[in-house]
């Protein structure tokens, strides 16, 4: 039987950035070779640091999905943990959970073969690649592509034995903003023989924020931030250049376009008025919103009400953005938010997640799936 808190805790010193995910990648196939020994219906695949594993029906009808995301995030860790990171990146999204559960869940469904086929999916470049979109246009799935598709989420202020989704929109879509102001340099005491990039920046950033109070319905949402912002080199040179990074989110694709082209039209405006060129790029990719098939989350739902074990929330849209989006897009299915009671929150140098989460889970979703798949009575 597998040891998923060291198995956790092994792959917490290990993060990578999306595509590099290599060492990762190596030490799943070790636990998975493991786990496929004298089993005639498991099957393996890689694509590039993904891995599909492959579970043959014995009578099946369709293929059930459960998909995990393994890549990590360029921020130091700050936990003082004994198995903190030891690469300069960290798991801050909680996807080495992800990973252990997923682990568990296959260890679990398959001590036998299921009637219904099932795919597992270990899915790279979640954060910064929208590597579910890659792997979908890339035809990696191939015939094992799955006619329902399920994953969870860890979530920090949910306690361990919380379930939470919903059968709507579970998580906004998003998109990444680059622009880049381009003017002209010179010496403080002479504005008149430049052209400031920085001051236009900054009515930018004023500006922005209009979008959201002026051109958003109130009763839908939209996020406009922008946490990035490089201009000048000293006090006194006026900024040839000022570049800005940031992010908009919505919970309707509709709304998402509304916000991208107002962006834009502010941006082109701004430019001009201040006789400045622009640089702009918005990357959307994969990330679109997180939305729930409603007869199927319906279905989950109802299994998990009636587990005693488990404390099922039906939970208020969030802001955060997920790349199962895209594949949810294509494919039926629900994702969940697991409780992971962390005193610091997602993306946070200091996220520590309760490792009794992950017994919890493989317990409590591995029922569920094996309902799915045919090794229980529904």
């Amino acid at each position: 039987m597998l040891d998923l808190i060291s198995i956790r805790r092994h792959l917490h010193q290990i993060p990578e950035i999306g595509l590099q995910e290599f060492e990762t990648q190596k030490y799943l196939l070790e636990i998975i070779k493991e786990l496929s020994q004298n089993k005639s219906f498991f099957h393996v695949k890689t694509w590039q640091t993904g891995i599909l594993v492959f579970l043959k029906g014995s009578a099946p009808t369709k293929t059930v999905g459960w998909r995990t995301d393994i890549d990590g995030l360029p921020i130091e860790e700050h936990t003082g943990l004994s198995f903190a990171s030891k690469n300069g990146c960290m798991h801050a999204c909680g996807h080495d959970i992800h990973m252990t559960v997923a682990l568990g869940l296959l260890e679990q469904l398959s001590s036998k073969q299921p009637k219904e086929n099932l795919l597992f999916l270990f899915q790279p470049a979640e954060e910064n690649e929208a590597g579910g979109k890659l792997m979908y246009d890339a035809q990696a799935f191939g015939e094992w592509t799955p006619d329902e598709f399920y994953g969870l989420h860890v979530r920090p202020d949910l306690n361990v034995g919380d379930i939470a989704t919903n059968a709507q929109t579970l998580f906004a879509g998003t998109c990444e903003v680059e622009l880049t102001f381009w003017g002209t340099g010179g010496h403080a005491a002479f504005p008149h023989e430049a052209n400031d990039a920085l001051v236009a920046a900054s009515y930018f950033i004023t500006q922005v924020q209009t979008i959201v109070s002026r051109n958003i319905d109130p009763l839908a949402s939209a996020v406009v931030t922008f946490g990035k912002l490089e201009a000048g080199t000293t006090n006194n040179v006026i900024a040839e250049s000022a570049f800005l990074h940031g992010t908009i989110r919505s919970l309707t694709q509709e709304v998402n376009q509304i916000t991208q082209r107002r962006l834009r039209e502010l941006a082109e405006g701004i430019a001009k008025s201040f006789n400045l060129k622009l640089d702009l790029h918005l990357k959307q990719g994969g990330y679109l919103p997180v939305q729930n098939n409603p007869k199927l989350a319906q279905q989950a739902m109802r299994f998990f009400e009636e587990q005693s074990e488990v404390k099922l929330i039906d939970i208020a849209p969030a802001m955060t953005g997920e790349d199962f989006g895209y594949l949810l897009n294509k494919i039926p299915g629900v994702m969940f938010w697991l409780g992971i009671d962390s005193p610091a929150a997602l993306h946070s140098q200091k996220m520590m997640p309760n490792e009794a989460a992950i017994p919890f889970a493989v317990k409590e979703i591995g029922k569920f799936l094996e309902q799915k798949v045919g090794n229980i009575k529904k």
